[in-house]
């Protein structure tokens, strides 16, 4: 295994990363760091086209050493599919979906939950626990599930009710919480506690309070380079709402980049939030370093209604990093554009992935993108988990 440690981006300190680890001492999250001049030794990019189509093609840039503790349902490799027709039509000839809604579990969350579950196996954790937004927490209910492990679980009412289905399909102790994210990471936060010192006690994986999801989130960045031919596009456009999906594109990017398999130059990210529920979008307005919680949190795009997200510093160096921005979209544009994407292309995005298509939209009209760029939208999960956002209760019925 090429992980060496792990690393505090906030004050620079080094932990051990062959124990369970949480926050820095300092609250910030930890990063997995690797011997990447050992890794650019043994392995090349074109080695990795004769390796099966899954995210752990890619093992020499992820933390398990033993292949006997990785859990896996075949997550990853989804494809990057051009929309030349959608995007011809808001002056984007060049656009492209990556669509996480084929991976297991039906969203990308399925990727965080491989890694950081095959990893919370092989440090010797039994039960996890963490909030969720619904998605996040199907994934990792259904990881935990398969790797032998107990899994707790705390959701608002709000969530989308097929991902508390599939926790309680999965075995996981599941928690309904009357109110948003920070709320159930209140609550699981208390059954964590009380469970500390106990033969069953509950190991912390919430957004960014463990090291290992993002490891798994970030093999999206590599597999759009790789799918590219080992280029990058000119943008990126991501959903963000805890926001691990922008920082581990970004991990990823850098860390392609001091292995010399790209150039200098990273495309463009652009953090995507609801005007519902923009903390990031207004911070990097701002030019703060921090963003403040937004009150009164709402969207119906459920993933991204993240009011406090604690990768907040990570998600603004990323954008400032690469050039980017961070854009808010309403609601009522987004089903617009789902359904205008799928009369166009025959794809049903969720709601998060359309928010990205309506901030393409409106970055291509003001001249932030330019008509020759190559853009990739993430599609972040799949449409059917989201039933209600086409409204088929109006429809005639006919006599037979």
């Amino acid at each position: 295994m090429y992980l060496t440690h792990l690393e505090c981006p906030r004050c620079g300190a080094t932990h051990d990363a062959d124990r369970p680890q949480n926050l820095c001492a300092c609250g910030s999250p930890l990063l997995a760091r690797y011997d990447l001049a050992a890794v650019r030794r043994s392995v090349r990019p074109e080695d990795l086209a004769r390796r099966p189509a899954d995210l752990w093609r890619y093992r020499e840039l992820l933390p398990v050493a033993d292949e006997r503790h990785v859990t896996t349902f075949g997550e990853g490799w989804t494809p990057l599919l051009p929309a030349a027709r959608y995007g011809e039509s808001i002056g984007l000839p060049h656009l492209m979906i990556k669509d996480e809604g084929l991976v297991p579990t039906g969203s990308f969350k399925a990727r965080g939950a491989a890694v950081g579950v095959s990893r919370a196996r092989e440090l010797g954790i039994r039960h996890v626990g963490m909030p969720t937004n619904g998605n996040a927490g199907a994934a990792w209910a259904t990881y935990a599930a398969r790797a032998g492990l107990r899994a707790t679980i705390a959701m608002p009412l709000g969530a989308p009710t097929i991902t508390r289905r599939e926790c309680v399909a999965a075995g996981a102790e599941l928690h309904l919480v009357d109110g948003l994210i920070s709320d159930a990471g209140r609550y699981v936060g208390t059954l964590i506690a009380a469970s500390a010192g106990t033969p069953d006690e509950i190991f912390d994986v919430s957004t960014l309070r463990e090291p290992y999801r993002l490891e798994g989130k970030k093999t999206m960045g590599y597999e759009i380079v790789e799918q590219l031919g080992w280029r990058v596009p000119d943008v990126i456009l991501y959903p963000t709402g805890g926001g691990v999906g922008l920082i581990g594109i970004h991990k990823a990017l850098r860390e392609l980049r001091e292995l010399g398999w790209i150039g200098a130059e990273l495309p463009r990210l652009v953090a995507v939030q609801s005007s519902g529920c923009a903390p990031i979008v207004r911070a990097f307005g701002a030019g703060a370093s921090r963003a403040e919680p937004w009150t009164d949190a709402w969207t119906l795009a459920f993933g991204i209604n993240v009011p406090a997200p604690l990768g907040d510093e990570l998600m603004l160096t990323a954008l400032r990093e690469t050039a980017g921005t961070a854009i808010a979209v309403d609601d009522e544009e987004i089903l617009a554009d789902l359904h205008d994407f799928g009369a166009r292309e025959g794809l049903l995005l969720c709601p998060e992935g359309a928010a990205c298509l309506t901030a393409a939209r409106r970055l291509r009209a003001g001249g932030w993108i330019r008509p020759d760029e190559r853009v990739v939208v993430l599609n972040t999960g799949a449409g059917l988990k989201y039933p209600e956002t086409v409204d088929v209760d109006s429809l005639p019925v006919v006599a037979p």
